[in-house]
């Protein structure tokens, strides 16, 4: 077989067989296969697209190519979720405990961030001493005695998806929608998962800006996952204002565990409870949405999933006492009110501008190199729909700097105020089976 003619036949926009797609993959992996043939492929599928057997092919191609994590010593049926990545979403941190409060086994695998905010494992990192790296054999003992680990992913998931990822960056076909797809779903794949909950996130602070391709990407990925025998479930959520009060990693924590203990907080609360009922379904516990919903909203109230995260910490060598007492959380030096220069109703609030100033206080990286600072971030005092005064203040900046400017400026840019009422948007936009 030679890569000219898989090439050639993509690009008059046939279909690939499975040998050719293998034959691809693995060929890339080893090095036989150089960066210009497979760039030429990539930019081939860019326009062509592939069909769904392709790129369920594709995606079980680039599991292959590395490990994959064997969770069969992990008791029950195990439910992972993932989220595209938006501003605000500490929802692991509420669905995992609350998930693990009915039973059911979360053996979730995180990575660190890149960019606007900290990731699921630099947030954790906020609670000292908590263990983030951890053994096998811990991991999986962890689970099966409190239902519930979270760590960083080990071992080399799926080496062909991070070689091709960075050949697509540098050459103008990251937006892709089965090499997107293929590219979340091998690595979910890879680590183990018998079923798939996705959170889609569409809008400003989102990968996907408009509802039409966050859509068409959500059914992707439930195509590969069900082509490939895992359950596959995506929420398609809003991300055109950050989730929640708090952008941050400590703030984060803080406002996830004040969740758990009942502080309502609408979208959050929301969202974290959609996931969650679809995960238990899947994991068939429970016989329909509405009585998860019920079971786990319950769980909440008597303070079991609360009870589920201080175990979490507990049990990866965390300092509960952060928990129980959530001031002691790490804290920036100065608070730093960012006011509206004008009266009238928050019309919109770009999200990754809220990020971006997130990240320049040092909540996030700008290089992988950067070291995240826990304790500042930013507090909205004011979402979209809200009535404002001026001189009242839409965010309150946590800074260790007295007057980070380049924050202050950012969000300045990032909210818009209007004269008449705007509505709250949609929390929930589609739910893709």
């Amino acid at each position: 077989m030679r890569m000219y003619d898989v090439i050639v036949k993509k690009r008059d926009g046939g279909e690939l067989t499975k040998e050719e797609i293998e034959f691809f993959v693995d060929g890339y992996t080893k090095g036989e296969i150089p960066d210009y043939q497979a760039s030429a492929l990539t930019m081939a599928i860019y326009f062509q697209g592939m069909t769904p057997e392709e790129t369920a092919t594709l995606t079980q191609a680039m599991v292959n190519s590395g490990e994959t994590i064997d969770l069969s010593a992990i008791d029950g049926k195990k439910v992972d979720k993932h989220s595209t990545g938006g501003v605000g979403d500490k929802v692991t941190f509420i669905v995992g405990p609350l998930v693990a409060s009915v039973g059911i086994p979360v053996a979730k695998m995180s990575g660190r961030g890149l960019g606007h905010t900290g990731g699921t494992l630099d947030k954790l990192e906020s609670i000292e001493g908590l263990e983030i790296e951890m053994t096998k054999e811990r991991f999986i003992e962890n689970v099966n005695k409190h239902k519930l680990a979270v760590a960083g992913q080990t071992g080399n998931l799926a080496p062909a998806d991070k070689k091709l990822y960075a050949l697509r960056d540098v050459t103008g076909t990251v937006n892709s929608l089965p090499l997107i797809a293929g590219s979340i779903m091998s690595k979910k794949i890879a680590s183990g998962a018998d079923s798939i909950v996705l959170d889609v996130k569409t809008g400003s602070g989102a990968f996907m800006k408009t509802l039409e391709d966050s859509e068409a990407l959500a059914r992707e990925m439930v195509d590969i996952g069900n082509n490939l025998g895992r359950q596959t479930v995506a929420v398609i959520s809003d991300m055109n204002q950050p989730l929640g009060f708090e952008v941050g990693n400590a703030n984060e924590i803080k406002e996830a565990a004040e969740i758990l203990q009942g502080k309502r907080v609408e979208d959050l609360r929301e969202l974290s409870l959609e996931i969650a009922s679809h995960m238990a379904v899947l994991a068939e516990v429970f016989a329909s949405y509405e009585d998860a919903y019920a079971a786990l909203e319950q769980n909440i109230e008597n303070g079991k999933a609360f009870q589920s995260l201080r175990t979490l910490v507990e049990s990866q060598g965390g300092d509960v006492s952060m928990i129980d007492n959530l001031d002691l959380l790490p804290k920036a030096k100065y608070e730093v009110a960012v006011e509206a220069e004008e009266a009238g109703y928050i019309a919109a609030i770009d999200a990754e501008s809220i990020g971006i100033a997130a990240m320049y206080l040092g909540a996030g990286r700008a290089t992988k190199d950067d070291e995240i600072n826990h304790g500042v971030g930013i507090t909205l005092k004011k979402k979209i729909g809200d009535p404002v005064k001026a001189g009242e203040a839409l965010v309150v900046l946590l800074s260790d700097v007295e007057t980070p400017q380049d924050s202050i400026d950012k969000v300045k840019e990032a909210y818009t105020i209007a004269q008449e009422k705007v509505s709250k948007p949609k929390l929930i936009h589609n739910i893709i089976k």
